[in-house]
């Protein structure tokens, strides 16, 4: 029997893996935590909870003994990610783990998106390593919008720099549902472009002003705008100079893809942009 390793399991798209590993019949599971109270429902269902931080190699290490595959989330500790992304990388290495899947960022090898040189750099931590892998490169999260439904009503506007630029979307649930279907395959390719629905902004504030009924628009401003806007809400310089650089990576292509990976491995339709507007409705 496999064993199964989800590292960040009381995490949003680390606990969704953990519950479609379960959905497939897989038992034989362990969560990786900081938090084991955090997990203790996944506990009383028979997940194995082992207790590891992404900068304790010795204890990532212990935490994978025994482990034939790990689902490996990306952290998100800014100015240390790279650091921890190595210490699962050879923790895994040194527990004898014989395939490591990695969540990494949509076309991460070409990315100009400020999130890319760290994923990046850890496909070339795995490529070294010498443990087989597949590298999952996840695009947006639909969250991402649909958690902000609340500030777009109040505001009526939905506001961004990406200058008619696209996103391709899916929901976590489709992510960490493509994930396990990787990770549980035989013969899996060695990279996945993973990706959903695409939509521009004004798309977005349309789907948002369909499904709830009050009129929301989109208002394209320049980088400098947006991160005055940003500023003006509250956000450091140097958090609202992030925001702004992921909207001009958007504006480049970064989060846009035809490919239809995702939608092979889930064997079903990516969760839409209204669905995910609905959900954050309700």
């Amino acid at each position: 029997m496999t064993t199964y390793a989800v590292t960040a399991a009381s995490g949003h798209l680390g606990r969704l893996a953990v519950e479609a590993l379960l959905a497939r019949g897989e038992r034989d599971l362990v969560a990786v935590v900081r938090t084991p109270a955090k997990v203790a429902d996944l506990a009383a269902r028979g997940v194995e909870v082992r207790t590891a931080d992404y900068d304790d190699r010795a204890a990532l290490t212990a935490a994978l003994q025994g482990v034939d595959r790990v689902l490996f989330i990306s952290g998100d500790a800014p100015g240390a990610r790279l650091a921890q992304h190595a210490n699962v990388v050879e923790a895994a290495k040194a527990a004898g783990v014989s395939r490591i899947a990695y969540t990494g960022l949509l076309r991460a090898d070409v990315s100009g998106s400020p999130l890319a040189p760290d994923h990046k750099a850890t496909e070339e931590l795995l490529a070294a390593s010498g443990v087989p892998s597949t590298v999952l490169r996840n695009s947006w999260y639909l969250e991402n919008h649909a958690s902000q439904l609340g500030q777009y009503l109040a505001t009526g506007e939905v506001l961004g720099s990406t200058h008619g630029g696209r996103v391709s979307a899916a929901s976590r649930a489709d992510f960490a549902e493509a994930a396990v279907a990787a990770l549980t395959a035989e013969s899996p390719e060695p990279v996945y472009e993973l990706a959903g629905v695409s939509f521009d902004l004004a798309e977005l504030a349309a789907t948002v002003t369909e499904v709830t009924g009050t009129t929301v628009t989109h208002r394209d401003v320049t980088t400098e705008e947006h991160v005055a806007a940003l500023r003006g809400a509250g956000l450091d310089e140097g958090t609202a100079g992030f925001v702004a650089a992921l909207d001009a990576s958007i504006a480049a292509g970064d989060l846009f893809t035809e490919r239809d990976d995702l939608v092979r491995l889930i064997g079903r339709p990516a969760t839409t942009l209204a669905e995910a507007v609905r959900a954050a409705r309700a």
